[in-house]
């Protein structure tokens, strides 16, 4: 484990869950620092409890000394340990959360709850877009040395981002048609397709874009070979993203280029408010079956994170007494 200049050292405390994580190591990428990452593995009956419940005692070699400066946590199973390690320090650890607590704002000394959850407290800071690990440096590089899959495709490239079934959303088989269907609408407009699925997307829509895809200049990764994902961001001249996953939709729209957001069925009032403050700051529009084209500046709220933490524990009290030391 690596530290900034000034000496801060991060904790992560992790469910393991690829989204939650890609947050917190963004925000620790942001700080400068290499953090501590320690992989929380609560037992059922601890994780049917969480957020309210205690920590499983099992965990607790993630919650022992020397006490970090920062802990940071992600989803809700990580919240009786993130108390617990409040705890068990004598307050001395400044915490943050990251997304909406169900417990409230006394979840963390600092929470980061993006504007669509509509959470709001004094110690709360609300982004238009989660944290991730994008930065213009790896974009960047990536597009330097694509992905040589990818790098054959000829003419303009549109990366595909397909999620799918979740608690608010299904892809239902119209929904594998329409998508099936934008994909020969790319190629008619004489553009290529680099395509990705989630572990979430059914087997049918899989099926059905492997078909199509296959019609033309295309590429989809389902999960064989190293994972291209930040590489056909990169090289993307334009992005279609299904509107399940706000993570996919937050790192297109880090990019620049125009990202096209495609709703399956379903939806929630929280997400139709995500897109719409995504919307207003011109890097998303709604699919209308054909590619459009505009320009943005790249919409990224982690660098804006990292910076709001560092500033809030700059005036929390151990890190005065760290100053004065």
């Amino acid at each position: 484990m690596t530290t900034p200049p000034d000496g801060i050292v991060l904790r992560i405390l992790s469910d393991g869950r690829a989204g939650h994580e890609a947050q917190t190591l963004g925000v620790a990428q942001a700080l400068g620092v290499t953090p501590d990452l320690r992989r929380l593995a609560p037992r059922a009956f601890f994780s049917l409890l969480a957020p309210f419940g205690p920590a499983d005692p099992r965990d607790a070699a993630a919650l022992s000394p020397p006490w970090p400066d920062i802990a940071l946590a992600a989803g809700r199973r990580t919240l009786p340990a993130l108390r617990r390690l409040k705890r068990l320090s004598g307050g001395r650890v400044f915490t943050v959360y990251l997304n909406r607590p169900a417990t409230g704002a006394s979840a963390a000394d600092l929470i980061v709850a993006p504007r669509h959850d509509g959470f709001s407290g004094d110690n709360v800071l609300t982004p238009v877009t989660p944290a991730n690990r994008l930065t213009p440096q790896m974009l960047a590089a990536a597009k330097a040395t694509p992905d040589p899959r990818l790098a054959a495709l000829p003419g303009r490239r549109v990366a595909l981002l397909i999620g799918g079934d979740s608690r608010h959303f299904r892809f239902s088989d119209a929904d594998a048609a329409q998508l099936a269907a934008a994909v020969r609408r790319i190629y008619a407009d004489g553009a290529s397709v680099m395509a990705t699925i989630s572990r979430r997307t059914p087997a049918s829509v899989a099926q059905a874009l492997a078909a199509t895809i296959a019609e033309g200049s295309g590429f989809l990764w389902d999960g064989d070979g190293p994972n291209p994902y930040v590489s056909m961001l990169a090289g993307a001249d334009a992005i279609l993203v299904t509107a399940d996953s706000v993570n996919m939709a937050s790192e297109a729209a880090a990019t620049g280029a125009p990202v096209h957001v495609f709703w399956p069925g379903g939806g929630h009032p929280r997400l139709a408010a995500f897109h719409a403050a995504l919307e207003e700051t011109g890097a998303s529009r709604r699919w209308r079956g054909a590619l459009e084209d505009w320009s943005y500046a790249p919409v990224n709220s982690t660098p804006a994170i990292a910076a709001a933490i560092r500033q809030a524990f700059n005036s929390f009290p151990r890190a005065q007494l760290r100053r004065d030391a």
